[in-house]
Order: C-alpha cells, then sequence, then structure tokens
C-alpha cells in the first residue's frame, strides 16, 4: 500500500514539475491552458453541454 503511494507522488510531482518547466520555455500558455480546460469540463461534464451550458473558460 506504501509503496503505491510514492509512486503516485513520484509521478504527480513528475507531471508538475514538467508543466512548470513547459510554461517557462512558453510551450504552454493561458490559452492553451484555458482550451485543454474547456475540454476537460467538456468531457466530464457531457450531460451539462446536452442541457446547454457553456463551459467554455474565459
Amino acid at each position: 500500500m506504501r509503496k503505491r503511494f510514492s509512486v503516485s507522488f513520484v509521478g504527480l510531482a513528475y507531471l508538475i514539475i514538467g508543466i512548470i518547466v513547459a510554461i517557462a520555455r512558453h510551450y504552454l500558455t493561458i490559452g492553451v491552458l484555458k482550451v485543454i480546460g474547456s475540454a476537460v469540463l467538456a468531457v466530464l461534464l457531457w450531460w451539462l453541454l446536452l442541457l446547454g451550458v457553456n463551459l467554455h473558460i474565459h
């Protein structure tokens, strides 16, 4: 059980550091993050889209 937590913590730290480096090197911008965020919301809350809710992040 403990080993699984440490692996997931290392993976999370790896992703966070990668995001920070990508932002610092201008591979990720606020515009890109907004588009990705909107897409994730649309996938997770697809049923709200069918009801006419706007999930775009402005």
